[in-house]
């Protein structure tokens, strides 16, 4: 055989396997009871109400019981009641497997196969049994008036004994009860005749009660009869009385009305004249008002009209002197901002260039400052030479003894003296705080002449 035909044969066998499988899990439905028998661990069946169970195969097998209510009617003759009284009590259960759990377990032994005949059987002789026992132990009187507590009895007696085989009372039912002797009959004639009495005493009672009411009623008319007589001779002797007061107020009411009538008639009267004259008083106030108006109109709204003319006109050429001196002001200060910056410029770019030369002299700011002399030398010379340059002399006059120490004239000294009152070049270096270089300024003749001082006094 082919190994094709094998994986077929396998994958059939193992499909019938699950689907067996499947078959066998067991969905319990909510009106039934599934019990599982067999090999259930110990237990004589596994009871389950709601969900479902797995039924292996070989060893377990399932069976449900119906949890249908069952109705059963039980009409009990000749019990014998605790004063030995024979009754007949026709009643009707209703009864039905129970789903506690012991219950479910003693219905599963005792119900599990029967049919429903059966167990309505078996629970009909339960019940039977059970319902004389109550009877036996209770009086007519309390059978037939207390109905609670002997539908309580009954409960309690049959449940127990249903329970032992699964079964629990769901509802009883008690119809008529009825005796042999009549006993239960005669308590119906003696509650009717005590009612049928108790009513007519009560309907004595009321007819009493009703002809009392009715001559009392009789009474009460005829005393209300006259009391409403003598009221209505009285109201209308009142009402007489009434008429006549009331004719003289009216008449009283008229002659003050009519008095008054004449007294309003002149007091409108004047007041009509008052409110003329009042009315041509307000009419003459009212043409001074439009005169006075009038003229306020024509000469003081003009005048008031030109005064505030004038003060906008004196406002406005204020705000406009205001307006220009602000603008001078900012023009100012905006020039001499620009000026100040211009100032700050250049003096910072003569600073950078100070600096350059000072770091240009090897860091020495006398060799530096004697740099800016040199640039300056020939400006100096120039300003010394222009200081002489446009002395215009016309005339001269020298009157020379020719005695003089060195040969020199006094024209020549003349000369020598006008051009020593220009400061040499020295001097200004020496006011500025510097000293000119050696081979520029010479020997220094202070030096010279304070030597020769000094010669001379030692001579």
């Amino acid at each position: 055989m082919s190994p094709f035909y094998l994986i077929v044969i396998a994958v059939v066998v193992g499909f019938v396997l699950i689907m067996s499988l499947i078959s066998r899990y067991k969905r319990c439905p909510s009106d039934k009871i599934l019990v599982v028998y067999g090999n259930t661990g110990g237990s004589s069946a596994k009871c389950i109400h709601g969900g479902g169970a797995f039924i292996w195969p070989v060893i377990q097998d399932f069976a449900f019981l119906s949890l249908t209510p069952i109705s059963i009617e039980a009409n009990l003759t000749n019990a014998l009641s605790r004063q030995n009284i024979r009754v007949d009590v026709p009643c009707r259960f209703t009864v039905g497997i129970s789903t506690d759990s012991d219950s479910m377990n003693n219905a599963a032994e005792r119900l599990l196969g029967l049919t429903s005949d059966h167990i309505q059987e078996l629970a009909r002789d339960i019940l039977f049994g059970q319902l004389r026992l109550v009877i036996a132990t209770m009086s007519i009187e309390e059978i037939n008036s207390d109905r609670d507590k002997f539908l309580e009895n009954i409960s309690k007696n049959v449940e127990a004994e249903l329970k032992k085989v699964g079964l629990k009372l769901i509802n009883v039912n008690v119809t008529d009860i009825r005796d042999e002797s009549g006993y239960i009959i005669a308590l119906g004639r003696e509650a009717a005749a005590k009612a049928i009495n108790e009513a007519k005493v009560s309907v004595a009672e009321q007819d009493k009660i009703g002809e009392i009411g009715k001559a009392e009623a009789e009474r009460d008319t005829r005393i209300k009869t006259s009391q409403a007589n003598a009221t209505a001779v009285q109201g209308e002797n009142y009402a007489q009385i009434d008429v006549a007061n009331s004719d003289a107020l009216r008449r009283e009411k008229e002659a003050e009305a009519l008095k008054i009538a004449i007294s309003a008639e002149k007091v409108q009267q004047a007041k009509a004249l008052q409110e003329a004259y009042a009315a041509e008083k307000q009419a003459e106030t009212a043409r001074a008002e439009r005169e006075r108006a009038t003229q306020q109109a024509n000469v003081i709204v003009p005048q008031e009209i030109e005064k505030q003319r004038r003060i906008i006109e004196a406002q406005a050429e204020a705000e406009k002197i205001r307006e220009n001196a602000r603008g001078e002001a900012d023009a100012i200060y905006a020039k001499m901002e620009a000026e100040a910056k211009g100032l700050y410029e250049i003096l910072t770019k003569q600073a950078e260039g100070y600096d350059r030369m000072v770091k240009a002299a090897g860091g020495d700011p006398k060799s530096a400052y004697q740099l800016l002399l040199i640039e300056k030398l020939p400006e100096l010379i120039r300003t010394q030479v222009e200081a002489i340059k446009n002395i215009k002399i016309d005339k001269i006059t020298v009157w020379d003894g020719n005695n003089s120490k060195d040969g020199k004239t006094s024209t020549a000294n003349f000369i020598s003296g006008l051009m020593n009152s220009v400061p040499p070049l020295n001097d200004l270096f020496n006011m500025a705080g510097l000293n000119l270089p050696e081979y520029l300024r010479g020997k220094d003749r202070a030096i010279e002449t304070k030597t020769v001082e000094i010669k001379e006094e030692e001579k």
